[in-house]
């Protein structure tokens, strides 16, 4: 079996690439191991000088590497420097803090002395997406790597240059050959990944089908995983909203890597009394977006990263138009080369359309109209996510409100658009997720939480 690099803008082979053998998945777990147990005992300080050196690395490589990203999934190249850099700042995020958010924890007791120790876990192993094929493996095996775990990497099978690619910024950074592996391995492989009694736990970045599959195989071995599932973010416009800054935001979010992420906007929950307005102007915005080939500046829009996503993403507006959805902009697929799908907006969105309930991943925002405040915080949870929200208004102490005790969503933001930082924890509920990456919640959840008693 190979893995198959295809370029979503021509459709053509980029490279082909052989898949681990039985012997050889069997024999980098092991190699992993060893590197492991060496180095849980290394010094944080010399941890954090090797991802300081990774970080380096990455940016003096942000050119092949926004290349790379565009030829295997079609991210502009603009996008793909602005991936590369956050991969940067969560390798010296983690450098500089990883020290203190691992110190012990004194606890006072009838002991002599007691603490919380911290301690690595081993081998985790990430099963990661396309979409953001850099940062999906950067945000977890900086963490991982700086608390004093190792990594296995199985990668989406569209992106193997990229995948290796990473692989080779840790190897070049001075870690331990074998610390951060890369598997070029199927679905089946997997399993056998989980299975391993050297793999402690499984991360995983996917879709909600995935990450059930995952949890039922790590659950019957009693390994933890953090889940980060898909979404369908709803962004709340309440009747004293700033528009232009709202559709800004919302155009921003909806369009960004060609509409395939999960955070993205996707359901927009605007009050009746400024609905026909805010149509107006995000219909315009939209439309100004320019699609074309990644690698051509000034690109906004890139091809869907393969064409059985472009056909599902289309097959869904066409159910909803079906149901009663109305089309405002877009809905066409291009005639030409390569898997492309316009910008494109639907409206009068309700109940029981794939609008409504399914999640969109591509440029296709669906406007659902309330009539105020109670209706739209009902419509925003009527969902089986709960990834991320917004909520735009100029009343800020009511939009904090509804986003910290309101909302149903793992990251809530006010007057802004839903994004990670590894200054913040990050995940979702429902079928969303479970657990947090980033921030020091990200770091602990493959920690041992170790309790030292001494009398």
């Amino acid at each position: 079996m190979t893995h198959l690099a295809i370029n979503p803008t021509t459709g053509e082979q980029l490279a082909e690439y052989p898949e681990l053998t039985a012997p050889e998945l069997r024999a980098a777990i092991t190699g992993t191991r060893k590197a492991f147990e060496k180095w849980q005992r290394v010094p944080m300080a010399r941890r954090a000088e090797m991802m300081r050196t990774a970080a380096r690395i990455l940016r003096e490589r942000v050119e092949p590497f926004a290349e790379l990203m565009a030829k295997e999934m079609g991210k502009p190249l603009a996008q793909g420097r602005g991936e590369i850099e956050k991969c940067a700042w969560v390798c010296e995020y983690y450098a500089e803090h990883t020290a203190k958010f691992l110190a012990p924890e004194m606890v006072e007791t009838e002991a002599t002395r007691s603490y919380v120790a911290y301690r690595p876990i081993g081998i985790l192993f990430a099963i990661m997406p396309w979409n953001f094929p850099f940062w999906q493996v950067f945000r977890f095996a900086a963490p991982a790597l700086m608390g004093g775990n190792a990594g296995v990497l199985k990668h989406a099978p569209n992106v193997p240059g990229c995948a290796l690619a990473i692989e080779s910024v840790f190897r070049d950074a001075g870690f331990p050959v074998g610390l951060f592996r890369t598997l070029l391995i199927s679905v089946p492989q997997s399993k056998v990944v989980i299975r391993h009694r050297h793999v402690a736990a499984v991360t995983l970045t996917g879709s909600t089908g995935a990450g059930k599959a995952v949890a039922r195989e790590a659950g019957a071995r009693l390994k933890p995983c953090v889940l980060e599932l898909g979404g369908s973010d709803p962004y709340l416009i309440l009747a004293d909203a700033d528009l232009d800054a709202a559709v800004e935001a919302c155009a921003t979010s909806r369009l960004l890597n060609s509409g395939q992420s999960c955070i993205a906007a996707k359901r927009f929950v605007v009050v009746e009394s400024v609905r026909e307005e805010f149509e107006r102007r995000f219909v315009a915005r939209m439309a100004r977006a320019t699609m074309g080939d990644p690698m051509t500046a000034g690109v906004d829009l890139g091809p869907q990263a393969r064409a059985d996503l472009r056909d599902t993403l289309h097959d869904q507006v066409q159910r909803s138009i079906a149901k009663g959805a109305r089309l405002l902009l877009g809905g066409t697929i291009p005639a030409g080369p390569g898997y492309f799908y316009p910008p494109t907006v639907l409206t009068d969105v309700t109940k029981g359309m794939p609008a409504y309930s399914e999640e969109f991943f591509g440029p296709v925002a669906c406007i659902i109209p309330v009539k105020d405040v109670k209706a739209a915080i009902r419509v925003a949870n009527d969902t089986s996510f709960g990834l991320g929200a917004a909520v735009f208004t100029a009343d800020v102490a009511l939009g904090e409100r509804i986003a910290a005790d309101e909302l149903q969503a793992g990251a809530c933001f006010v007057n802004a658009f839903v994004k990670s930082d590894p200054r913040l924890p990050f995940g979702g509920i429902k079928e969303s997720g479970i657990g947090r990456e980033l921030g020091r919640h990200g770091l602990l959840e493959f920690q041992n939480a170790k309790t030292v008693y001494v009398r």
